[in-house]
């Protein structure tokens, strides 16, 4: 089935500069801002949108919504652009992370634990599933998905990357992440790496506050920033900068460095695509004057979600207008820009089959057993089986594994004590703003506790693989990755013996809290 070609269709000019628009537009060319897919049915809602493309708006990042909806929304508002646009949302695990009706993939590091670079079956399996979502997305309408997610997750307790990384090894996340990049753009897609230099090795999540990382110059080219280098090699098309803080190489936050965008991404690392911000609502720059000024000298080219587009706007021709922001950036900003958008320009994306297919096999790739005792598995007897359900259960459709072992306990009946294998399932987030991608420690004590009171005790974690270090003394420890369907119905099949467990950790648990092979 071919995708719907109206992303690739335009009235731009292939002869278009930056000369050829008006300042007001050239401003508005910079500013990617938001769209609530939710309120799209809203006439004055859509209005507003379409009032900002008259504008010239650069694009738009969608949240939420149907994908129904969505996608009519989308066609209408990017029909009714004079020049393309980018249409970005995050998508990392596929376009049901932000719509309903969507098909949901493996988070990355669900891909890295089952897929081995190595190996060419592998290989074409993860191109398979890649372009599937390509195909998807072109559906609905978006062009920019906002991944491969580049950062090297050293931080166990890192709220905000998580399962969203690779892995902790930067080889690794160099591998995966230039495979994503060189596939998806051969199916016309632009891809984003982020969040650069790195967001990987903190515990605070800058939606909230400024992260630090306190490494130093040569530990971040190293490590961290080494993924950024072979993604350029791979041809990325655009880079996020992190609202991050290293002191090593700036004393201001990477977003509004110049030493940081500038003289080391866009000169020392050779890189002449697409510069972004991450979004500018986040709450790691609030102390900042002029945001949006502030990012434009540091030498970005997009800045992305800022609160109000039209008061960005005001603030950038203000600035201007003092004298204090050289308009020579901003023709740089949009030529870059006008380059890019003329790139989208090319043959429609074609599925390659069904996605969900894909999407089920490499969920079932990656299904890790970290640790066992011998006779502990396969649970061949769901009816002695009881299953305690723990952690951020109301995030998450948790039927496929409820229905499979439908004898429940909550944690307060395990603790008493049950005379049958019991399967802790851990269900657990990585989402903006709430501070922790793991497990309240309270929780983490009641666990332990009823686990000493069952007979047996299976532990799997539907998310962060770094909660199953609370847990050395479970009879067996199982990571998954995430929560979908599909990984649900992988460990169902892994714990009855009807699949065998092929994935491979991707980070390293602590020695000292699991048992050693």
């Amino acid at each position: 089935m071919q995708a719907e070609t109206y992303l690739l269709n335009s009235t731009m000019q292939t002869t278009i500069s930056p000369d050829d628009i008006s300042l007001s537009k050239s401003l508005y060319q910079l500013i990617i801002s938001r769209i609530d897919g939710e309120k799209l049915t809203g006439a004055s809602y859509l209005q507003a949108q379409l009032e900002l493309v008259q504008k010239g708006i650069g694009g738009f990042i969608i949240f939420g919504g149907r994908r129904d909806v969505v996608t009519v929304a989308l066609r209408d508002i990017q029909s009714a652009a004079e020049i393309p646009l980018f249409i970005a949302s995050d998508v990392e695990r596929g376009v049901a992370q932000q719509l309903q009706g969507g098909m949901p993939f493996p988070s990355h590091m669900a891909v890295a634990a089952g897929i081995d670079m190595h190996r060419h079956e592998d290989i074409y399996l993860l191109s398979d599933a890649l372009k599937a979502f390509a195909a998807e997305a072109a559906d609905v309408g978006i062009n920019m998905p906002l991944f491969p997610v580049l950062d090297v997750n050293r931080d166990a307790d890192n709220p905000i990357i998580c399962t969203r990384a690779f892995s902790d090894d930067p080889a690794t996340v160099a591998a995966l992440g230039s495979h994503y990049i060189r596939t998806l753009q051969s199916c016309g897609m632009l891809t984003c790496a982020k969040h650069f230099p790195g967001h990987g090795d903190t515990s605070t999540d800058s939606h909230i506050e400024l992260p630090v990382i306190p490494k130093s110059r040569s530990e971040l080219m190293d490590c961290d920033i080494f993924p950024y280098h072979e993604a350029i090699k791979a041809g990325v098309k655009c880079i996020m900068i992190g609202h991050l803080l290293a002191p090593e190489l700036d004393d201001r936050p990477a977003s509004i460095s110049r030493k940081i965008v500038t003289d080391l991404l866009r000169t020392e690392l050779g890189f002449d695509g697409l510069i972004m911000t991450d979004a500018l609502n986040m709450h790691a720059l609030a102390g900042v004057t002029q945001l949006p000024v502030s990012c434009m000298q540091a030498g970005v080219d997009i800045l992305l979600h800022p609160i109000d587009a039209d008061a960005a706007v005001a603030e950038l021709k203000s600035a201007i207008g003092r004298g204090e922001l050289d308009p020579s950036i901003i023709n740089s900003a949009v030529a870059r820009i006008l380059r890019t958008k003329k790139e989208l320009v090319g043959p429609p994306v074609l599925k390659t089959g069904h996605p969900g297919a894909v999407a089920a096999r490499l969920a079932g790739k990656s299904i890790t057993l970290v640790d066992h005792r011998l006779g502990t598995l396969p649970l061949y007897d769901p009816e002695n089986t009881r299953l305690v359900l723990c952690g951020d259960v109301g995030r998450h459709d948790v039927s496929p594994v409820s229905c499979a072992f439908p004898h429940h306990l909550s944690l307060d009946d395990a603790m008493s004590g049950c005379d049958h294998a019991v399967i802790f399932a851990l269900f657990t987030s990585v989402a903006a703003w709430r501070g922790s991608s793991g497990l309240p420690p309270e929780e983490i004590k009641r666990i332990q506790a009823a686990m000493q009171n069952a007979k047996q005790s299976v532990v799997v974690s539907f998310g962060s693989p770094y909660v199953l270090r609370h847990f050395p003394n479970a009879d067996a420890l199982i990571a998954a990755y995430d929560a979908s369907r599909f990984a649900q119905g992988a460990v169902i099949g892994c714990l009855g013996g009807a699949f065998g467990f092929n994935g491979r950790l991707p980070v390293s648990l602590s020695r000292g809290d699991v048992r050693a092979d």
